[in-house]
């Protein structure tokens, strides 16, 4: 499926990996809804889609808050045309351990990066059903497979998508529907995210290396739009082989994990203070963009995203190589 002309919404798309989506959607001269709380970043936004080619209209909302996103997504139908793709990408998080985290900003947390899912999946089924049609992509992690410390609120919600998704995903083919949900699991990405999150370590929040630019996130969201047949894609090296281990020995990577998880999240340097967008937009007054504070240690491509893209070119290619290497053994043997 093009998403030239297709009318598509993104939540979370002022900012971060949302906002490498609708600029990659501008590009292809997609439709497209903005659905956030920042309005400096959603005006930089719609510039970004319009200078692409496409065309883009703003919806001012908290995905927390269900009637919110219920009602965007009617004003879409009415104002832009019929939703054909819904991208949830919206979330916060609180980077602290547990015990430090108040009952307050956990719920909140889980408010917005878990139930902002469940409410956009919402409001697109309730337009895309009655038609038969459409594509609903939900934008994870390789936390909701393998959790890290410092990260119990996020990891929970990553965890709990996945598990919606899937019960969702089933629901859906037990009804024959025409619709298709989907999941892509991402790696550490080099988004504002670690700048602007809620923080109480004694330094700077990191992605876990690798880190990954945000615009290798925004072509696999995009082609998992494309080609929602399959449930999920992974994007990453890393995020591959986090599944992969966690399926062969998550008891080692839970000592792990518990040994380097810690470190691995902070960089020299102090924390971020004054900013936070767990209760309060922190792009309503200044557009921070896609790109977070580690442009010189992202890459910009992934090869594993390719390799996803290309399943059966991946697959031959692997039945080759094994065909040649055990051609080679016999030789040996003889």
């Amino acid at each position: 499926m093009s998403l030239s002309d297709k009318v598509v919404v993104v939540t979370g798309a002022s900012g971060g990996v949302g906002r490498a989506i609708v600029r990659q959607l501008g590009d292809q001269g997609a439709i497209v809804a903005l659905i956030a709380r920042g309005e400096a970043g959603l005006a930089g936004a719609a510039v970004d889609v319009g200078v692409g080619g496409g065309m883009a209209k703003v919806y001012v909302a908290d995905v927390a808050d269900h009637e919110q996103v219920r009602q965007a997504a009617q004003r879409i139908e009415a104002e832009v045309g019929p939703i054909d793709v819904w991208i949830n990408v919206a979330f916060t998080t609180v980077f602290a351990p547990f015990m430090e985290i108040s009952p307050e900003e956990f719920e909140r947390t889980t408010q917005v990066s878990y139930l902002g899912y469940v409410w956009g999946t919402r409001a697109a089924l309730e337009v895309m059903q009655p038609r038969d049609r459409g594509v609903i992509v939900q934008a994870g992690s390789a936390l909701a497979y393998r959790a890290i410390p410092l990260q119990s609120a996020y990891c929970g919600a990553k965890h709990a998508i996945r598990g919606f998704t899937e019960s969702v995903r089933t629901e859906l083919l037990a009804g024959g529907s025409g619709v298709k949900i989907t999941m892509v699991q991402l790696p550490a990405l080099n988004t504002p995210q670690f700048s602007w999150g809620l923080t109480r370590l004694r330094r700077h929040p990191q992605p876990v290396p690798p880190i990954y630019q945000p615009e290798v996130a925004a072509e696999a969201v995009l082609f998992a739009a494309e080609h929602p047949e399959r449930k999920e894609f992974w994007v990453g090296a890393t995020t591959a082989a986090t599944i992969l281990a966690q399926r062969v020995a998550p008891g080692l990577l839970d000592r792990y994990l518990g040994r380097t998880g810690v470190k691995a999240q902070q960089v020299e340097g102090k924390p971020p203070s004054g900013v936070s967008n767990l209760w309060e937009p922190a792009d309503d007054e200044e557009d921070h963009g896609a790109h977070g504070a580690f442009d010189e240690r992202s890459h910009p491509r992934s090869v594993q995203v390719w390799l996803s893209q290309h399943r059966g070119v991946a697959t031959a290619a692997a039945a080759g190589a094994a065909g040649a290497a055990a051609a080679v053994l016999r030789l040996r043997r003889r």
